[in-house]
């Protein structure tokens, strides 16, 4: 067996339940905390239990996307070292509550997410914006272009899709700057699906529009979320691109020192996660692919999916947990 068989038998060691537990512990705590308006007291919670379970599996973890560099965020900062030690070497891209505010308000769609991949595959993303497209599984190369004009990308969509432009959904987040993004979409006669927040789960949702509703993901959010919603689609087989916004030189300088040299590069789902990744997302509040936490008087239930992209498995997991103390 080489190294690369020994990694993927680890990576199996490691999911299907043992990351699972990862997302439901932190889904689970930041639901105890839905719609009382504090977006700090839930992430935290949610970073403190994802970390717990983190430290429990075998794999020398290192955190590549977190909650911030070192001197901003006190744990599952870039670069800490998780697991027990013993085990595969792997990156990890995380987000322990994946729509702070969503949760805070209690919202549709708040995550707990994670990534796990080979060491080194998972891009070394700065925390700036990433212009981003992406669609789901089942469809030809080459059909999305992030410089295409909206309409083109719509277009083209519709047509491998083989329906009327008019019946192609486009998420994107609702804010200032897409104002003429909005627009663009709606002159072709496209709906769309506006989120305040969450573009991890808004990517995701291309991979399932008949669950879901949409077919295509457009505009700009954060680079790390783009990594986590690569991750995703690489295990689905979906499509992605994405262009790291570096507009000052206080930028540049910055994703050079995290590796990046070309700062107007186009990368692709398969370059911000290559090789065997894991993925696992667990509902925090009920959403289009996941149900929240539902908090019973004697169970808590959790819905989470699992996904990989050596086997392309979609795996759907709805548990009763009896034994609350582990919560």
């Amino acid at each position: 067996m080489n190294m690369a068989q020994n990694i993927a038998a680890g990576l199996d060691r490691i999911l299907t339940m043992e990351v699972v537990r990862v997302t439901e512990r932190a889904a689970v705590a930041a639901a105890g905390l839905r719609g009382r308006g504090d977006e700090k007291a839930a992430d935290q919670v949610a970073v403190d239990a994802m970390r717990q379970e983190l430290n429990r599996l075998a794999i020398k973890g290192t955190v590549v996307i977190g909650e911030g560099e070192r001197d901003e965020a006190p744990m599952l900062y870039i670069g800490e070292e998780v697991g027990t030690g013993k085990g595969p070497a792997v990156d990890i891209a995380l987000d322990p509550l994946e729509g702070t505010t969503i949760c805070a308000k209690n919202l549709p769609n708040a995550l707990a997410v994670i990534a796990i991949a080979e060491k080194g595959s998972l891009l070394f993303a700065p925390d700036v914006y990433m212009d981003k497209i992406a669609i789901g599984p089942g469809y030809a190369e080459g059909i999305i272009d992030i410089d295409a004009p909206p309409a083109e990308n719509i277009a083209n969509l519709a047509k491998a899709k083989g329906v009327a432009v008019s019946d192609i959904t486009a998420c994107i987040l609702d804010r200032p700057r897409h104002a003429r993004l909005i627009d663009a979409v709606r002159a072709t006669g496209a709906a769309i699906r506006l989120i305040g927040d969450g573009d991890v789960a808004g990517v995701i949702h291309t991979t399932d529009p008949e669950e879901t509703g949409i077919d295509i993901y457009l505009g700009t959010g954060g680079a790390p979320e783009g990594v986590l919603a690569a991750a995703a689609l690489r295990c689905t087989g979906g499509q992605m691109q994405g262009r790291l916004i570096l507009d000052t030189p206080e930028k540049v300088a910055r994703a050079e020192k995290m590796g990046i040299s070309d700062p107007k590069r186009i990368y692709r789902a398969q370059d911000m996660a290559r090789g065997d990744v894991l993925f696992a997302a667990t509902g925090v509040t009920d959403g289009n692919l996941l149900d929240g936490v539902k908090f019973g008087r004697t169970f808590i239930t959790t819905h989470t999916i699992v996904l990989r992209s050596s086997s392309r498995t979609v795996r759907e997991i709805k548990a009763r947990h009896q034994d609350l103390e582990k919560f």
